[in-house]
C-alpha cells in the first residue's frame, strides 16, 4: 500500500514527494485546485468543501477529477477549518465524494482520516485532463486613483500590487501558521471568500498591516473566481479599516471596491 497520506495546508505547497501519494489539503475543492492535485501526480486527494458555495464551486473539482479517473473527496466546512490540513485530518468529516472515491467505500459522514486511508488503495489516474489556468487581470476603473487587481488565487498577488485594490477568489482564512501568508503585498483593500462563514482570520492580520480587508459570503460568489467575488459578492465580514472607508456587512463587493479605488 502507498505511504500514509500527506498533509498540505495549501495545494500550491505540494512538493516532488507528493507523486503517487494521497493528500489531505486545506485548499477548497474547486477546479483549479483539482488541476493542481492532478498535475502534482497525487493518487487521490481530500479537499475542504469551503461551504460548497455559489454554483457548487467549492467542490467543483471533484467531478473534474472523476473525469480523469482520480478519487477525491471533501470535508464539511463545519467540521474543521479551511487552510489547516492537520485539523482536517484530526476532526474533518466527509461531506462530498466523487465516483472513484465512492467505489473505494468513501462516503459522506466518514471521518477524514478513515477516508484518506481508504483512498490509499486508489489506482493511479491515467489521464492528465485539460489544462486549467487561474486568471490575473489588472484594471483601471473610470475615475479611479488605484488599480483593481483581480486574482483567482491570492498566490498570484505580486509585490507591485502594494497600495492597490486586490480582489481574490481565495478563502479569507490564514493557511498554515505563518501570518505572512495572509497576503503577499500590502494592498489598500483585499477581498476574499468566507468559505462558508468562518474563513476570516486573514482580516485581523491584515488590519495589523494597515490593509483594509473584507470577505464575501460563499453563497454569493464562486470561490476561486475573482470576477465573481467582485461582480456577485456580498460582504459578510470586514476589518475596521474596511469600515473606515465606508464598508459594511450586506453591501456588494462591487460597491466596496468602487469606494476603495477612488481613495
Amino acid at each position: 500500500m502507498p505511504d500514509d497520506p500527506i498533509l498540505a495546508d495549501s495545494i500550491t505547497k505540494l512538493g516532488d514527494s507528493a507523486q503517487g501519494r494521497v493528500a489531505v489539503t486545506g485548499s477548497h475543492g474547486g477546479v483549479y485546485a483539482a488541476f493542481l492535485a492532478r498535475r502534482a501526480g497525487l493518487r487521490a486527494v481530500v479537499f475542504h468543501d469551503a461551504g460548497v458555495g455559489l454554483d457548487g464551486a467549492g467542490i467543483g473539482g471533484l467531478d473534474w477529477l472523476a473525469a480523469q479517473g482520480m478519487a477525491a473527496a471533501a470535508i464539511d466546512h463545519a467540521s474543521a477549518a479551511i487552510g489547516q490540513a492537520e485539523q482536517m485530518a484530526a476532526h474533518g468529516v466527509i461531506s462530498h465524494v466523487n465516483v472513484p472515491a465512492a467505489a473505494l467505500g468513501v462516503q459522506a459522514g466518514m471521518t477524514c482520516s478513515a477516508a484518506a486511508q481508504r483512498l490509499c488503495a486508489a489506482v493511479m489516474p491515467c489521464c492528465d485532463g485539460p489544462p486549467v489556468r487561474e486568471g490575473r487581470e489588472v484594471m483601471t476603473l473610470p475615475g479611479a486613483t488605484r488599480q483593481l487587481i483581480l486574482v483567482d488565487s491570492a498566490s498570484l498577488v505580486r509585490a507591485e500590487d502594494a497600495g492597490q485594490v486586490i480582489v481574490t477568489g481565495s478563502h479569507g482564512a490564514l493557511f498554515g501558521a505563518d501570518p505572512a501568508n495572509a497576503l503577499k503585498a500590502d494592498g489598500y483593500l483585499a477581498v476574499f471568500n468566507d468559505a462558508g462563514g468562518a474563513a476570516t482570520s486573514r482580516l485581523p492580520l491584515l488590519q495589523d498591516r494597515g490593509v483594509a480587508a473584507a470577505a464575501v459570503a460563499a453563497m454569493s460568489a464562486r470561490i476561486g473566481d475573482a470576477r465573481s467575488t467582485w461582480e456577485d459578492g456580498v460582504v459578510s465580514a470586514l476589518n475596521s479599516r474596511a469600515t473606515d472607508i465606508g464598508g459594511q456587512v450586506g453591501m456588494t463587493a462591487c460597491d466596496l471596491v468602487t469606494l476603495a479605488v477612488s481613495r
